[in-house]
């Protein structure tokens, strides 16, 4: 068999580096540690209107679902790319959205609202809009993942305002999902609700009750969808991870109600934590969230095995991000290790908050011309295959590595994350399969064994910066707004990797 390795090598350049580490890389390519789903990159879109801000700064623009140019060149371009794009339409006002099907006929736009949840008022999703989202999605082959009101029929409890009490009404989203049916729109996945589990972020819902929610979600769609083939998983809680709430919620589902355990990570703070940027060059504070993912693991493994666990937003810095530094090179180093860690911990889909909109986006609000993230998010779901496999070095935990049976064919794809200001590393990798790299000819120098390189770093080694670059290539547009082609560099597979000049 022949082996070819890929490597995604990002590089951080705050001055000139003054030190070389050289380090063995131990990949074991024989069995795979954990299984992620082929579309394990994911993005997000939210509903929140132009007028949603935070710290004085308003980052959201016409990214809303509501009011997103589905017809801009860039937008489109950018989620073909992918070929197919998971995306989940969702966020912390979903749970105050009616749609226009059914008995629905009026149709509320957002609003301030002193004493609404998250300080707006109910809105609609218009009929119309639904048929121009579906177009849209179906043309670009987007993956689906629709967020739904899990507060219709509920009301606040008179003891404590934020607990929400009563059976879910589920009408106006079966008139939501028979119009889909009807129209032939593909649904990947229903996900029940936002952030509404544990302590919940400005509502909350009893475990045991969320359970015979989700349990009814289950049921009309298994009634809907009678094809078992074509029928969308169902996905919850959507929050943050609290283990007495999530253990009680598991416990109180039965088998086959839940395909994916979504929760929600923010681990780097507020957006406006001037601290940020530390926080994200430091592997130590970078390695405490890896807690969270064996517990929520765990708990799925325990109590619903036939389930798996999802990361079902994650944006870093919460509060929209940080308008400095979430879409800047350096948040590479949060993102593409959460990646890596969450893989590794057996996660099958991790959704990044967001595609578009907020401080945090892949693409840029208001031109959606691809932030550093993006090139990250798609050389992952270009390179890194589905079989994770166990990686190891003895070298500085200022190097992150992991290592994935590679996507493009036979042999093995490693991310290397080099998070230190002042030391080169000059990396050899060993595996334990015995196998060859693929000989390439290589003009005036013969058949070499040669591997591909992928390597990114910031634009005038500022990590603050916007433009990436592809070993020393900035990554632009095409003239005709296509994404980039994005090469890899031909390496003697007989030198180490190391930092190019």
């Amino acid at each position: 068999m022949d082996v070819k390795v890929s490597l995604c090598y990002l590089v951080l350049l705050l001055f000139s580096l003054s030190s070389a580490e050289d380090v063995k890389l131990v990949v074991k390519g024989v069995t795979s540690i954990a299984i992620t789903d082929n579309n394990f990159i994911c993005a997000t879109l939210d509903w929140w209107p132009a007028n949603k801000c935070n710290y004085g700064d308003c980052p959201w623009g016409q990214t809303g679902i509501l009011n997103l140019d589905l017809n801009n060149k860039i937008l489109t371009n950018a989620i073909k790319a992918f070929n197919p794009l998971r995306i989940r339409l969702g966020g912390s006002v979903e749970d105050q959205i009616v749609y226009q099907f059914g008995k629905q006929k009026k149709c509320p736009h957002f609003k301030k609202k002193e004493g609404g949840l998250f300080g707006f008022s109910t809105t609609c999703l218009p009929k119309k809009r639904w048929d121009e989202v579906h177009d849209f999605f179906n043309k670009t082959g987007v993956k689906l993942i629709f967020g739904l009101n899990a507060l219709t029929g509920k009301k606040n409890s008179v003891e404590d305002k934020l607990n929400w009490v009563g059976n879910w009404n589920s009408k106006n989203a079966i008139s939501l999902m028979k119009y889909t049916i009807s129209k032939g729109y593909k649904i990947d996945s229903y996900e029940l609700g936002n952030e509404l589990c544990a302590e919940g972020i400005g509502a909350r819902v009893d475990s045991v009750q969320y359970a015979k929610d989700i349990t009814r979600l289950r049921h009309i769609v298994n009634l809907l969808y009678p094809d078992a083939s074509r029928r969308p998983k169902v996905l919850g809680p959507g929050g943050f991870y609290g283990k007495e709430w999530f253990q009680s919620f598991l416990l109180n589902v039965a088998p086959g109600v839940v395909d994916g355990v979504t929760h929600h990570i923010y681990n780097l703070g507020a957006g406006v934590d001037k601290d940020l940027i530390n926080k994200i060059q430091d592997p130590y504070y970078l390695s405490q969230v890896a807690e969270t993912f064996k517990s929520v693991a765990q708990a799925v493994k325990e109590f619903t095995p036939w389930a798996a666990p999802w990361v079902g937003e994650a944006g870093g810095a919460y509060n929209s991000g940080s308008k400095d530094v979430s879409h800047t090179f350096v948040n590479g180093f949060w993102y593409l290790d959460q990646l890596g860690m969450t893989s590794t911990l057996n996660h099958k889909v991790y959704c990044r908050q967001t595609l578009a909109g907020g401080n945090y986006g892949l693409l840029n609000t208001t031109t959606f011309i691809p932030n550093p993230d993006y090139y990250g998010a798609i050389l992952w779901h270009r390179l890194m295959g589905s079989k994770v496999l166990l990686v190891s070095h003895e070298g500085s935990p200022f190097l992150r590595a992991y290592a994935h049976c590679s996507k493009k064919g036979p042999g093995v794809t490693v991310l290397l994350i080099n998070m230190s200001n002042s030391t080169t590393f000059n990396v050899s990798l060993v595996d334990d399969m015995n196998l060859y790299p693929i000989l390439k000819t290589v003009p005036g120098r013969g058949q070499k064994t040669m591997r591909e390189e992928y390597h990114l770093t910031p634009k005038d080694g500022n990590i603050q910066s916007d433009v990436v670059l592809l070993n020393g290539t900035p990554l632009q547009l095409t003239k005709s707004l296509d994404i980039p082609e994005m090469k890899p560099q031909l390496v003697d597979a007989s030198f180490p990797i190391t930092k190019k000049a």
